[in-house]
């Protein structure tokens, strides 16, 4: 098992590697970089500033740069070299601990992300604890009341959960619990007054602010994490091994709670490591709509606004997020199944 888990973690190396280059390379070809931005800007100052912008005879707009301008933008911002070339240093300077500068806040996008990681690592932490406390026993009392009341009462929340989603149910919590009825805040971490309260008041209020983004978080892995525990649990229940031990009379409440449901965990135990780099990295579109800032609205301002620098340092932190958090899911799946064996 030792060796095991030494390749794997050698493998993530070269995984990460082809990952961030793809990417890498998309950042440099696609259009609207800083470079763009910047005479982009100079133009609508040239235009605002009453001098107009000069058109030639074919009707196009002059450009508010001159060559020498255009060509030191490119070399600050590392544009005028190859792609190989310019991941290569982008790359050393990684494994180095340095991600960059912005090109939209001038702020290092190590400090930038450092920030934001407490907002989303609170919201994933708290979420993947609700679904994980909530999913596990609701899919097992679905599949011991398969058919019956409880389990198709339940079916109509747990597909609708499936159907809609998170963001959309952000949406709606959003408009009707905060705007029409003005029961919780329309958004962000914590309230405008919030250095002014005492402790517990500053919990209280940091409770109101999560209550929509929790739900719209939670409704998001709600139904798959439910549906797969009882369809898992249902499978097992069917099995030779419980109807045996069943028959040579081992009482039914045993043999569930015993062996179906240890050997039903092994599929939730495989999706554990992955949710790690969710954990951390937020949601980008429930983010937006809350405002919290948080991991997912700086991706997707970042993304927007072509930060690159930012989007790619998002990019390294969520990748060896995942790559550990695919390891991490075969420590689960090993403690959880006593049969598996890595050689």
């Amino acid at each position: 098992m030792k060796q095991y888990f030494i390749r794997r973690l050698l493998l993530i190396i070269p995984t990460f590697i082809g990952i961030t280059i793809i990417v890498f390379a998309i950042t440099r070809f696609v259009p609207g970089g800083p470079v763009e931005r910047i005479i982009m800007q100079a133009q609508q100052m040239k235009s605002t500033g009453g001098m107009g912008i000069i058109g030639d005879s074919h009707g196009n707009s002059s450009q508010p740069l001159s060559d020498e301008q255009i060509k030191e933008l490119k070399k600050y911002y590392g544009f005028d070299k190859p792609v190989l070339v310019s991941y290569f240093l982008w790359f050393l300077k990684v494994i180095t601990g340095d991600l960059g500068i912005s090109t939209r806040y001038y702020d290092p996008v190590w400090d930038m992300i450092v920030e934001r990681v407490p907002v989303s690592l609170f919201y994933g932490l708290v979420s993947m604890v609700l679904v994980y406390s909530i999913c596990i026993p609701l899919g097992i009392l679905k599949a011991l009341k398969h058919k019956q009341a409880v389990d198709n009462i339940t079916s109509i929340m747990v597909f609708t959960g499936y159907a809609i989603p998170g963001w959309v149910v952000g949406l709606l919590l959003l408009v009707l619990l905060g705007s029409y009825w003005e029961i919780f805040p329309l958004g962000g971490f914590t309230g405008d007054d919030f250095q002014n309260l005492n402790l517990i008041e500053k919990l209280w209020d940091i409770i109101l602010h999560s209550v929509l983004p929790v739900i719209s978080y939670v409704a998001g892995s709600f139904a798959v994490m439910t549906l797969l525990m009882k369809n898992t649990l249902m499978e097992n229940l069917s099995a030779d091994y419980i109807r045996t031990a069943i028959a040579k009379g081992l009482p039914f409440k045993k043999a569930v709670f015993d062996h179906a449901i240890r050997n039903s965990l092994i599929p939730i135990a495989t999706h554990f490591g992955n949710n790690v780099s969710v954990i951390l990295m937020g949601s980008f579109l429930i983010e937006k709509v809350f405002n919290i800032d948080g991991m997912g609205l700086l991706g997707y301002e970042s993304v927007v606004e072509r930060d690159y620098p930012v989007v790619l340092g998002i990019l390294v932190i969520s990748s060896v997020l995942l790559l550990a958090g695919n390891i991490l899911s075969d420590i689960c799946v090993a403690v959880v199944d006593p049969r598996v064996r890595f050689k």
